[in-house]
């Protein structure tokens, strides 16, 4: 019987290793991760919700779920996903719960945020649901996860330190403990609330690297997380934006003169060949040789 990756992401946990989990948004970068060594990979809405051209405030279920199976399915390490707000109230958030489970995610956060989203959640703007209906999402959460797999992580993720400060984000963090959430997410402000939080929530908690963040919130390293109790960390935009800033760079340079010299004919050979063990074209090779390159050449026998 093949392990689920949400029990694998538990023992994980028990051993007490820390998940630095780089967010993609496809295939490809999920194995790229995981050849790298990484412990666990992370799909983002704002990844998902970039790579598309949609938004994040605009995603689907589906059009968060549907590349978190595809990824999930072709990776050997955990993958834990955004679930947003859950696309609705509780009996939706269920569902929610329910399809990524069926699509081989490991766990996912949910949050307190305003559902449906405005755009304008990505300049920093709060909507924070009132406090027993947060609670309550995060319960029957659980409750799904109970029913359809145990071993599935519930993070809990408030968005309301950004606006209200600490104390209210840990308020709410510490009650969805009550309610079986295994994890929390918040967002400080400072490095001493980043320092805190772990401290005063009862949950231990995940840390959002958000690189690129225009709001001022502290960026530390794997090391200082892990001093600071922290469980994991998710880098939020790290693929996305390294790979946009470098191939526009690329791009830019093509279309002005026609060539690019960025890379040697040596480091495209190389790269080639990488992308090509990691989607195991050699063994499409051997596949092959054995079945129809063996029937062509005893054909051309005959």
């Amino acid at each position: 019987m093949i392990e689920r990756q949400s029990t694998k992401l538990r023992k994980l946990l028990r051993a007490k290793t820390f998940l630095h989990m780089p967010s993609v948004y496809d295939v490809i970068g999920g194995r790229l991760v995981e050849s790298l060594g990484f412990e666990a990979a992370y799909i983002g809405g704002y990844v998902t919700g970039g790579s598309t051209a949609v938004t994040e405030p605009l995603l689907t279920m589906n059009e968060q779920v549907a590349p978190a199976r595809l990824i999930a399915e072709n990776i050997n390490i955990p993958l834990l996903a955004d679930a947003g707000s859950g696309w609705g109230e509780p009996i939706h958030t269920m569902r929610t719960m329910r399809e990524f489970i069926r699509g081989g995610v490991a766990g996912v956060h949910i949050e307190d945020a305003l559902y449906p989203k405005r755009a304008h959640y990505h300049k920093y703007v709060v909507h924070g649901i009132p406090i027993d209906e947060f609670v309550e999402k995060v319960e029957y959460s659980c409750k799904e996860r109970d029913r359809s797999d145990p071993d599935f992580v519930v993070i809990a993720r408030t968005d309301t330190c950004r606006a209200l400060g600490l104390e209210e984000a840990s308020l709410r963090l510490n009650r969805a403990a009550d309610v079986g959430a295994d994890f929390g997410l918040l967002f400080p402000r400072t490095r001493d609330e980043a320092e805190r939080a772990p401290k005063v929530c009862r949950l231990p908690l995940v840390y959002v690297q958000s690189r690129g963040n225009r709001d001022g919130r502290p960026l530390l390293t794997r090391q200082e997380l892990q001093q600071m109790g922290y469980i994991g960390s998710i880098e939020a935009q790290v693929v996305l934006c390294t790979a946009f800033h470098f191939l526009k760079k690329a791009l830019t340079e093509l279309r002005e003169t026609g060539d690019y010299t960025g890379m040697t004919q040596a480091d495209y050979v190389a790269s080639r060949q990488q992308v090509e063990d990691l989607i195991g074209l050699n063994d499409y090779y051997e596949i092959e040789a054995k079945t129809v390159e063996a029937r062509q050449a005893k054909d051309r026998k005959s």
